[in-house]
């Protein structure tokens, strides 16, 4: 590989095809191989993605952004999980298919996109879903058109100083718009099946974070001020969990408020977003939090 440009941090460093090869690895921690930590049905997603029969993730170690509040950081940091060929991404996916899930949801999933591009040449019985946190090149995004049927991204901050204070990347918010503008291009709005199992679209998920109100309104403006109702499908998040508070972040360090969280829907109600999925408050809890021991590999 020559420099890698993949994620917008565009490193340029060499990644090796291999993590036994040694690195550098750049941001992300990883090689060009897919390294996966899990593999299997999982139905804490929105509604029309988990359904009745789960939603086949497929969880990808490392991540080029780097959030401070990251509750999968053994994963996304500490580079557990097993190293995949092509071919052997292909035959998980296929194992998940015939597990009779509902689509194949690939997590995190930036840093490996040719691969997985590669592993979906040949179209899978079931739509895929990328699953990303929103961090994305338009032109990585071109990559996989065609292959993936439903996106869902994160829109995390609208602020450029809160985007770069608890994930160091002060341009997130002008990237993951355009990111997700991409993703409406290539997929369009959202279309169901007769079990109100999303087919194709794109789902813009907004976590709110405690103490975070007003930035939360500002990205519910953003969206509402892109993207035509019914354009996407907006799930506003309530199920931050202080798992692993970082030190220098003390006002990360406890749960939403039920205050917070309604003043957060209200906006959204009044800015005419009707089309997508709120929470309720208690869904904060650490029991969604996959467990990352190579299941399904």
């Amino acid at each position: 590989m020559s420099g890698c440009t993949l994620c917008p941090r565009r490193c340029g460093v060499q990644r090796p095809l291999s993590l036994a090869d040694g690195g550098p690895f750049g941001v992300c921690g990883m090689g060009q191989l897919p390294v996966v930590a899990r593999a299997a049905a999982h139905f804490g997603e929105e509604p029309c993605i988990s359904g009745t029969r789960g939603s086949g993730t497929v969880f990808f170690s490392g991540c080029s952004l780097c959030c401070v509040f990251c509750q999968n950081r053994e994963i996304s940091a500490d580079r557990f999980g097993k190293e995949l060929t092509v071919p052997q991404l292909r035959e998980t996916m296929e194992r998940l298919v015939a597990l009779d899930v509902h689509n194949v949801n690939l997590v995190n999933p930036t840093h490996f996109v040719p691969a997985i591009a590669e592993a979906l040449a040949t179209p899978l019985l079931v739509p895929v879903v990328y699953n990303t946190g929103g961090y994305d090149r338009v032109e990585t995004l071109r990559l996989l058109e065609g292959k993936v049927d439903i996106y869902l991204p994160d829109l995390k901050y609208a602020d450029p100083a809160r985007a770069k204070k608890y994930s160091g990347a002060a341009d997130y918010p002008e990237v993951a718009l355009a990111a997700i503008q991409e993703m409406v291009r290539q997929v369009g709005s959202p279309q169901f099946d007769g079990e109100g199992m999303l087919r194709r679209g794109v789902i813009v998920r907004h976590l709110v974070l405690p103490g975070g109100l007003a930035d939360t309104k500002a990205v519910i403006d953003l969206l509402a001020d892109t993207f035509a109702e019914g354009e996407i499908l907006v799930s506003l998040m309530s199920q931050y969990t202080p798992c692993r508070l970082q030190e220098g972040y003390p006002e990360l360090g406890r749960r939403l408020t039920t205050r917070e969280y309604t003043r957060a829907v209200e906006h959204l109600q009044m800015r005419g977003i009707t089309a997508g999925y709120t929470q309720a408050i208690t869904s904060a809890t650490p029991d969604e939090i996959p467990v990352f021991d190579l299941t399904g590999l």
